[in-house]
């Protein structure tokens, strides 16, 4: 199997069989969004970019990073094993795209966090 799954208190649940998606929000304070471009290869979950549509309180993008139409964009280099995300009834929801769809994570787990890893 490939793809990303949630880990739930029932097992694992598949979020999307696609090796890559986006995850975007919108930051809490300033409201401005965020995106991330993530792949799944050999089990891991890399982060190939993110970008910003400004900037604010405690959400400088990089040095590295440039101007794409009205986004900061930038590569980080992140590999790591899972994905830790809040689901805060006080925030937006975090918005998981994939395959052409978006979906809110809060309508698709129970729970204060998300984890996301990739299946198994």
């Amino acid at each position: 199997m490939s793809g990303l799954c949630a880990i739930l208190a029932g097992g694992l649940a598949v979020l999307t069989a696609s090796d890559s998606f986006q995850l975007a929000w919108n930051h809490s304070v300033e409201k401005v969004e965020w995106r991330e471009d993530w792949r799944i290869e050999g089990g891991m979950l890399r982060l190939e970019q993110a970008s910003v549509m400004g900037s604010g309180a405690g959400m400088e993008p990089p040095p590295e990073a440039h101007r794409h139409g009205n986004r900061w964009v930038w590569s980080p280099k992140v590999e790591q094993s899972e994905i830790l995300l809040a689901l805060s009834d006080f925030t937006a929801d975090w918005r998981l795209c994939a395959d052409g769809s978006c979906r809110a994570l809060r309508g698709l787990m129970a729970g204060e966090t998300a984890r996301l890893v990739a299946c198994p």
